[in-house]
Parts: C-alpha cells; structure tokens; sequence
C-alpha cells in the first residue's frame, strides 16, 4: 500500500455553512424493501393497512439484511414495484399521510444501558446500514469473521465528494450524540480507541469536536490532506494508523472497523432513543435555486425536496443520487430518497464526450488509489474478457471516479469496470 495521490476537483461545497432544515412533511413516501443489491426484506403490512412512524414494515431476511421501518405514520397504498435510485426497481411499500407524525409505542428512550450483545441486535433491528452510500449492514461490521480482533474504530468524517456537506453539518451541530455513538460502537465491540478522520479544509469541524473531546482520552480526532478520495476506508486507515488492508481483504483484517459519521449519529438515535433508521441529513444542491441540507423522511420522492429548494435552476442535464465522483444518474426525480442517500445533484452544464481511443498515458494508473490498472480493466471487459479483469483484482476497485476524472480522452472508465463486475457476478451465479 502506499499514500496515494488523489485528485482535487472542485469541491462547490455551497451547502457548508447551512444549518440542517426539517422537511416538511410528505404527502406520501415510497419506501423500497431491497436498500442495497444484497439486501431482502418480506414485507410485514398489507395493503389498506394502518402504520405508525418508526413501526416494523419488512423484516430482514438474511445476515446481510436488515428491517425496514415506516417513516410516516398513515395507510399503506400499495407494495408492488417502484423505481429505485441504485438498483432501478425494487418492491416497494407506499405509505400515503394522515397528515401528522404519530409515532410507534416501541420508540422511547432508553433507560437501562444495553450490553454487546444487545446493542448489536438493537443496530440490526433499527435497520442501520453504511450511510456513507454503501449501505452495508452495520450489525455485519459490528461482528468481524472468527479470529479477527478489531482494536481501533475509525470514524469516517472526510467527506470527501463534491458538493456534499451532510457530514459536516451533523459534526457541527450534533458533535455529543456522535461521540456518544462513538462510545456504544468502542462497547459493542471491546476496541479502546477511536479516530475520527476529517479533511482539513473542515477545521470548523474538527474544532467542535476536539471542543466535546475535552475530557475523552481514547477518543481523539485527526485531520487527513484534502484530497479525492481521502474518504475512502482503506485509505483512511492508513493515513490515520499506517495500517495496510491487504488485497483482497477488509478493513478487520488489520484490527479496524470503519464508519461514517451519519451511521454514528443512526447508532445514537436508535441504541439511546429507541428510535429506526427513517430519517437522514441529505444535501439538495447543484442546479438549485435554494440549496440546503434537510433532515428528511426516508422514501420522501427526490422532486418533493427539490420543490422545498424552490425548484431546479436553469435547464437540468442531470440528476445525481449522490456527488459527481461516485454517485448514479437518475432518469426520473419521482425516485425516492433511501438510507444511502446522502445528496441530491442538480447539474444543468454536464458536458457530454464522444470517448476517443486510450493514449496509454497511464494517468489513471498513476490517480488510481487501489494501485490498479483502470485502462486494461475498462478494456478487457468492454471486449467481454472477464477472467481477465479477474485477474487484475477488478474488484478491488471502489469506483471512485477518480480514473474518469483524469483521463484525456474521456473514456468511461468506471462504467466499463461497473458492467465488468456485473458480468463476472452473474456468471457465479
């Protein structure tokens, strides 16, 4: 491993010093029962049903998913297909509004403080999931493989990506409840030390919680170069501890477990108050008349936030589910907002290139932080060679974009090595 370059695209970080709003609320939400492709969950409520905020709609069926909670309280419309920011389409619960937030019996603060155990449990039963945008289940994280001892927490506080400023608006706003979660994840899993890593052009940030660390002594927080994508876990590990995450590998096989700071605040809420992931801060920028950070309801339709922004700006060319680097292009904004869902984008000047033909100048080699080698992987599986991008450790690379970003000639790196993995994955199937 090595500290790699990255890259410095323009942050357009317009949302940072506004203070997170409280949506309104919707008139209806639409709440997908598969957040991630790994995930499932059998729906617990029928059509014609009454639900309440915070109530059990779908329970996780395997180890790698978890439940799935409304987030308004009123009637179930309907549960059938539904487009989906990530995946296209997934089943999907629609909840139409009584008008007000009445929330389940079962939402109240906690009085006894859990063990391990049954704080894990209670993470997997909130439905608490990566929301940095990977959406993997943190229960999962929690409970490293047979023989791995995790002695260090990193707290992923870089964000990195362009135009996003949720995480830096919960660090500003809500530094107590993030050490707090800070502290049941160090219980939960016996590790003595936390790191929380912010880039340093974040220093407002880095000052508010180094002001609640006072009195903490293996709690402490570190800045990390400003760069894309510093933000990504196995390159925070070694910038912050000089730990190696062997290939293939995670991030237990060197003693750390890593997560953002949102999923620290979810694990707050629902460990100390009882209360499911069905809400999250997401950032509503770009082509946008009135940019904000909301605290939204979760399956809230991306156009109803946007009409609270006061609209689009100008001619929109596209629309992101997350930043420029790594987030996905929507086809329609009536998707809704799920947990990975951390910025709307609005983009009314997205160029578009006719890709010409690699000039072997290795500059995405050179920016790439796996080390890997973008141009034969992008080349091998356009040419449907997959043993081939096997070879080259295609998944090992965590599509940040950063490849794409640099390349003269446009070509569509990430999107070739995408359809890459896709394949190889259903030819095991």
């Amino acid at each position: 491993m090595f500290s790699f370059k990255g890259v410095h695209p323009q942050y357009n970080k317009i949302t940072s010093a506004k203070a997170i709003k409280v949506a309104k609320l919707p008139s209806k939400v639409i709440i997908p029962l598969k957040q991630y492709d790994q995930s499932d969950a059998k729906p617990l409520v029928k059509v014609g049903q009454k639900v309440k905020a915070g109530q059990k709609i779908a329970s996780g069926q395997s180890f790698l998913a978890v439940d799935v909670h409304a987030s308004i309280s009123g009637k179930v419309t309907d549960i059938c297909l539904m487009p989906h920011p990530v995946i296209g389409e997934a089943l999907s619960v629609v909840i139409e509004s009584d008008g007000k937030i009445e929330f389940d019996s079962s939402i109240k603060e906690r009085k006894k403080e859990p063990n391990s155990d049954e704080i894990k449990k209670i993470i997997k039963e909130a439905g608490i999931v990566g929301l940095g945008g990977a959406m993997f289940p943190t229960h999962v994280k929690l409970t490293p493989p047979k023989g791995k001892i995790l002695d260090t927490l990193i707290v992923n506080g870089a964000e990195c990506e362009p135009y996003i400023t949720a995480d830096h608006r919960l660090m500003l706003e809500h530094s107590h409840e993030i050490i707090e979660g800070i502290k049941i994840i160090m219980k939960a899993t016996n590790v003595k030390k936390a790191i929380i890593g912010v880039e340093d052009n974040k220093k407002d940030a880095i000052n508010k919680l180094n002001q609640e660390l006072k009195n903490e002594k293996n709690i402490e927080v570190k800045s990390v170069k400003t760069r894309y994508p510093a933000g990504a876990e196995k390159n925070l590990i070694k910038d912050l501890i000089n730990r190696e995450v062997p290939f293939p590998g995670i991030p237990a096989d060197v003693g750390v477990i890593v997560d953002n700071i949102t999923t620290i605040k979810a694990i707050y809420d629902a460990v100390k108050l009882g209360k499911p992931l069905i809400e999250r801060v997401v950032t509503v920028t770009g082509a946008i008349k009135s940019p904000e950070n909301y605290l939204v309801k979760l399956g809230v339709l991306f156009k109803d936030l946007i009409q609270q922004s006061n609209g689009y700006s100008g001619n929109i060319s596209k629309l992101i589910n997350g930043g420029p680097m790594m987030g996905i292009t929507q086809y329609t904004d009536e998707v809704p907002i799920i947990k990975g869902t951390s910025c709307i984008l609005a983009l009314s000047e997205a160029k578009k290139y006719d890709p010409l033909p690699c000039i072997r100048c290795g500059k995405c080699i050179e920016v790439c932080p796996m080390k890997l080698m973008p141009t034969s992987l992008a080349l091998n599986a356009e040419h449907k060679k997959f043993d081939v991008c096997n070879s080259l450790s295609i998944f090992d690379c965590y599509e940040c974009g950063a490849c794409s970003y640099v390349c003269p000639s446009k070509i569509p790196l990430v999107q070739w090595i995408k359809y890459g993995k896709a394949e190889i994955k259903k030819e095991k199937k």
